[in-house]
């Protein structure tokens, strides 16, 4: 199903996926388009036993999670004030745990929105913002306290490490750098480097898709680090208290959420790299038979010399 694959970028999983929800709205563009804008949080969820579905909650869209026990997850975006942010991406999120018959078990398992109050204090998960991983975390920790997750040990799986790709560490800088002598060393550039040219080296488009997965994987993947990395670096702006920081911040946060607008227009990147056939050179012609040598030519007479005639 169309919903399906577009939510499942890693065929390679230490355990099935939960199945899609059973109602007529997953046969529909609308639906699916929102399933796929939220594929970073329902996928993981769904690698742990966990089904999903997405639905309209108080003022926006959420992804509400069916537990073993008969509770449930609801992950939403902040209910006020309402957001333009497009679905799937709000400024934070909000984790909770409910349950139809049992109002005492209600509990905020996790809470990345900002407040508008100012005298209200702030959790700590709201330097988070809008970041996934986080959250997933939060909920693999709190679930795995109740006993209720189905496939705890997809909680502790590492993505797939490829072979050959140098480990993004940053060098240990020295005590007293010396940068007029010392020249720049490029750790993560080089590491994207050495990607790239695995990529040109791929003798499959399986293995291309592959390294598609290290960039585009909705959790995981280089672009969404990349968005994280300039959240943090807006929020490193905000801290000089100037009208130009807080500008700055502004111009990083529009960079995060362009990056993560390109890895929602190629979420189908990766499957179709993986569905490509190589090329069959076409079949050769069969050379024309060699062309018989030609006849020897013929002696011609002898001439009696002139003076003999």
């Amino acid at each position: 199903m169309a919903a399906d694959g577009a939510s499942t970028p890693n065929a390679r999983r230490a355990a099935p996926l939960a199945p899609l929800p059973d109602h007529r709205n997953v046969d529909t563009p609308w639906w699916q388009e929102l399933w796929r804008r939220h594929a970073h949080i329902s996928t993981p969820l769904r690698e742990r036993g966990l089904q999903c579905d997405i639905e309209f909650g108080l003022s926006a869209y959420i992804v509400r999670v069916s537990l073993p026990d008969g509770s449930h997850l609801v992950i939403s975006p902040p209910h006020e004030p309402s957001s333009d942010r497009p679905p799937g991406s709000p400024q934070g999120w909000i984790a909770t745990r409910e349950h139809p018959d049992d109002q005492a078990s209600f509990e905020v398992v996790y809470d990345s929105a900002p407040s508008d109050d100012p005298g209200a204090p702030q959790r700590p998960e709201v330097r988070h913002g809008g970041n996934a991983q986080p959250l997933i975390e939060a909920i693999d920790h709190r679930l795995a306290q109740l006993g209720l997750l189905p496939h705890p040990d997809s909680a502790a799986a590492h993505p797939p490490v490829l072979p050959d790709t140098p480990p993004l560490h940053a060098p240990k800088a020295p005590d007293v750098p010396d940068t007029a002598n010392r020249p720049t060393v490029y750790v993560y550039g080089d590491a994207l480097l050495a990607l790239t040219d695995q990529l040109r080296g791929a003798e499959s488009h399986a293995d291309a898709a592959a390294l598609l997965h290290q960039i585009l994987d909705p959790v995981n993947g280089l672009l969404e680090r990349l968005g994280e990395f300039f959240e943090a670096a807006g929020e490193k702006a905000k801290e000089a208290g100037e009208d130009d920081g807080f500008d700055l911040s502004y111009d990083l946060a529009d960079a995060a959420a362009e990056i993560r607008n390109l890895g929602e227009v190629l979420h189908v990147a990766e499957e179709r790299m993986r569905a490509l056939t190589p090329l069959v050179p076409a079949p050769r012609l069969p050379s024309p038979p060699a062309r018989p040598p030609s006849l020897p030519p013929r002696a011609l007479p002898a001439v009696q010399p002139r003076h003999l005639r």
